[in-house]
């Protein structure tokens, strides 16, 4: 392509498929803790496994209990602005077992969870950290 010239092909935001193993768990991680909002879910029919979509503040995630759909144990780098607010709100929750810190990076300030099935977020605002 030459300067000037625009493609035809584009692509929007990836959404990570982070794998679940227990739905209310998961839900009270992503909503009650992470402050995130159900925005669907969809079962084939009863008994199969669920797959629902959560999102914030432009950060969208896809949750599955399919196998397949996803490894646990994954990282998902999400860039953001307002951690320290988040951080605190996070904080404020007195979520058992997860109190996210604050680490300074070469590349920006960084904040960690780790969900009920081993995925990890790794939440970061970029800047002169570090």
């Amino acid at each position: 392509m030459h300067a000037g010239e625009t493609s035809p092909v584009a692509f929007a935001a990836p959404i990570p498929v982070l794998r679940m193993f227990d739905v209310a768990r998961a839900k009270a991680f992503y909503l009650d803790f992470l402050g995130f909002t159900l925005d669907w879910e969809h079962v084939f029919e009863p008994g199969m496994p669920l797959y629902c979509q959560v999102s914030r503040s432009g950060l969208t995630l896809h949750l599955s209990e399919h196998h397949g759909d996803g490894s646990p144990g994954v990282v998902v780098f999400a860039p953001m602005a307002g951690i320290e607010t988040y951080q605190r709100e996070l904080l404020a929750k007195g979520y058992a077992s997860m109190r996210p810190g604050l680490h300074a990076q070469p590349w920006g300030v960084e904040m960690q969870v780790w969900d009920p099935s081993g995925n990890r977020i790794r939440f970061c605002e970029r800047g002169g950290a570090g």
